[in-house]
């Protein structure tokens, strides 16, 4: 049991979400908000560096609550918050949650342009159709009353008929029908309806539900968690239709925006790793709860569940301490395909439920990739398919029906709006496109939520809700694409300050130069630490690519498909632009939307493909970046846009790529420059 709260500590109220709680004086305000479960977002891990945790203290006495609050409740400003203060100008009234600490009683309101994290979730379901063998099937039979002169019991009589009827001849049941199997069968009139769930056939098959006479619903659930979202389908067993399909943000944000900080978490504070499989399972349970409710389907006629995840977040999910996934040689507590009851992880389903999760390839490539492979089936096919999942540790799979080969590469959290100077989630608000006039250098813009560019008719009045809060990370990768397309960036990535004479658009900052891109409130601009923040992230990413294609000895790439639901609103021709994956056709380039959803469904849909994907993961070959000597190599000549060794032909035979344009970088150009990018691949490595 928790201990009671020391009445000595502070009360703390949380506005808008109205939560509350006693702390010791000097607990940070943001530890705080993580204890609750307020959402309040920290990129930086509390270094005061990031900006984005930013709270308001309200003052006064608040009579509904019970609490009078007054900025004495707080710590003055530290040296952290003055130094981000004079670096990145914090509004009046505001402080940093991660370096405030709690002196008293304290009313907190989060302001809501600070959650940036009410992203839109992609959650809908592909209309594949997928052929249906499911390792749950319901089984009508007709069992014989009972005899005084063949003295069987009742649940032995029902094993002979779905036996003799359903050719079942080893078949075992679950421990909670033995008290329910009489009456049952007596209300049913010796007429019952049996969910068998028979997943491997060397295994016994199980009785693992018993209703009275015809049932002719069964369902189940696919579950991708995903670092920042979870995405959840429930299907029919009996048709494979998808019945609700619901996502919802990942809330273990709250203990850190990317995987290692999470990792972090769990190392530094005891209870950390039950805090985030708690929270995870309780979304995961709400989830269950919405589509239920969407489908009209009752919570115990969910027989079956299929969940992938990255592999910190599997561990966390199964119950499964991660810290040896933070550093080499990043060991899986396990690989292989988990199997177990729903009831095992409180997944308040039918008593019987089922639950598989898919396996993981490696310490840093999961269940999710193991999902998309299966989706996408490289290993099926004659042509070399490159399959790529952006994200915070973007997860890599190319190969053939000959080999088939992955790695992960960390690139960081930049292409999710983080370390970007005006970035944010994928939430109304947020620009999305972008396209910048060669001869002007004139932006346009569209934002999420409204289907108008910024030029048009109209445009002022349909985003009057939203205003333009940010940039997101599909519209990161095409204003940078777009500079450097019109000429305002560089090849080595610099915003040239010479075009600020054919434009006002381009302004000097210090040493460097910006491009503003919404003068507005809040002033949009793109700096030179974002270009260099993409930079990053993109040849990180293409150096984990250009490994691959040397392992399997290729110089080029058939098809490409973007995984993920980043990857669904890339535009394959900035993505090529920037040089995020190597040059291919570009009718070659697809998205393929929650491809890890489609991978659990199809095993949840057909138990052939989970001895498939256990199949294909025992023969991937895993490449591990960090120990690969050529990583820096291609991590260095990825910095340029697109690339600076490797041609783009194809590309080129559809975009007009500037004339090659390489600037000096405030005096770094040459081997000075070159030691810094050096020194960015080993941090990343």
């Amino acid at each position: 049991m928790n201990a009671p709260p020391n009445i000595a500590d502070h009360l703390v109220l949380f506005m808008p979400s109205g939560k509350r709680g006693r702390f010791p004086k000097g607990t940070t305000v943001l530890d705080a908000a993580r204890q609750l479960g307020v959402y309040v977002e920290s990129v930086c891990g509390g270094r005061a560096t990031c900006g984005r945790c930013q709270i308001e203290v309200q003052e006064g006495h608040f009579a509904k609550h019970k609490i009078s609050s007054s900025k004495d409740s707080i710590s003055a400003i530290g040296p952290k918050e003055a130094r981000y203060a004079e670096k990145r100008a914090l509004p009046v009234g505001r402080r940093l949650s991660c370096s405030a600490t709690i002196e008293g009683d304290l009313v907190v309101d989060v302001p809501q342009d600070a959650i940036v994290n009410a992203q839109v979730v992609r959650k809908d379901a592909d209309q594949r159709v997928i052929e249906r063998y499911p390792a749950v099937q319901l089984c009508y039979v007709e069992v014989d009353e009972p005899d005084m002169h063949k003295p069987l019991g009742d649940l032995d009589r029902l094993k002979a008929a779905l036996r003799e009827d359903w050719g079942f001849n080893r078949l075992e049941a679950d421990a909670h029908l033995l008290s329910e199997v009489q009456s049952i069968l007596r209300q049913g009139k010796w007429a019952v309806t049996a969910a068998i769930h028979h997943d491997d056939e060397g295994d016994a098959a199980r009785i693992i539900a018993l209703w009275p006479g015809l049932k002719n619903e069964a369902y189940g659930i696919a579950c991708d968690i995903g670092s920042t979202t979870i995405a959840m389908h429930m299907v029919s067993l009996l048709s494979g239709r998808v019945v609700a399909s619901a996502g919802a943000s990942n809330p273990q944000i709250r203990f850190g925006e990317d995987l290692m900080s999470r990792v972090s978490y769990v190392m530094m504070n005891p209870d950390g790793r039950q805090a985030m499989t708690k929270a995870v399972r309780q979304e995961v349970g709400k989830l269950v709860d919405k589509v239920a409710t969407e489908g009209g389907v009752d919570r115990s006629d969910i027989l079956d569940a299929v969940f992938v995840g990255n592999p910190i977040m599997h561990h966390l999910f199964l119950g499964i301490d991660p810290t040896e996934l933070g550093g080499a040689p990043f060991a899986l507590a396990v690989s292989g395909a988990v199997k177990a009851r729903a009831g095992d992880l409180r997944l308040n389903l039918n008593p019987g439920a089922r639950l598989y999760m898919l396996p993981c390839i490696a310490g840093h490539v999961g269940a999710d990739a193991a999902a998309v492979t299966l989706s996408e089936g490289p290993h099926r096919q004659d042509e070399m398919m490159l399959i790529v999942d952006v994200g915070t540790n973007a997860e890599i799979v190319l190969g053939n029906r000959k080999r088939v080969v992955t790695a992960s590469s960390p690139t960081g959290p930049a292409f999710e709006g983080a370390e970007i100077s005006s970035g944010q989630r994928a939430a109304p608000g947020a620009i999305e496109r972008v396209r910048i006039d060669r001869e002007t250098l004139e932006p346009r813009f569209r934002i999420i939520g409204s289907e108008l560019w910024s030029d048009e008719p109209g445009f002022a009045e349909a985003i009057a809700a939203t205003g333009v809060s940010g940039i997101c990370g599909s519209g990161i990768i095409e204003v940078i694409a777009e500079m450097y397309l019109s000429g305002i960036v560089s090849e080595d990535g610099v915003i040239d300050g010479a075009m600020a004479a054919k434009s006002p658009r381009v302004f000097s900052e210090g040493r460097t130069f910006s491009y503003l891109l919404h003068d507005g409130e809040p002033r949009i601009a793109v700096t030179q630490n974002d270009v260099r923040a993409i930079q990053l992230a993109k040849a990180a990413l293409y150096a984990g690519i250009k490994l691959l294609m040397e392992k399997q000895g290729v110089e080029t790439v058939d098809t490409i498909r973007f995984a993920g639901a980043f990857g669904s609103f890339i535009d394959p021709t900035y993505a090529m632009t920037l040089g995020l994956i190597p040059d291919c056709e570009l009718d070659k380039v697809s998205a393929v939307g929650n491809a890890a959803g489609t991978g659990a469904r199809m095993a949840l849909l057909n138990r052939n493909h989970r001895r498939e994907i256990e199949e294909t993961v025992r023969r991937i070959e895993k490449i591990e970046t960090a120990l690969e000597p050529r990583f820096q190599q291609h991590f260095v000549y990825a910095m340029a846009l697109p690339n600076k060794v490797d041609p783009y032909p194809k590309l080129a035979g559809q975009v007009t790529l500037p004339p090659r344009k390489v600037l000096s970088d405030g005096g770094t150009e040459g081997p000075r420059r070159r030691s810094r990018e050096e020194r960015a691949a080993r941090r990343r490595r």
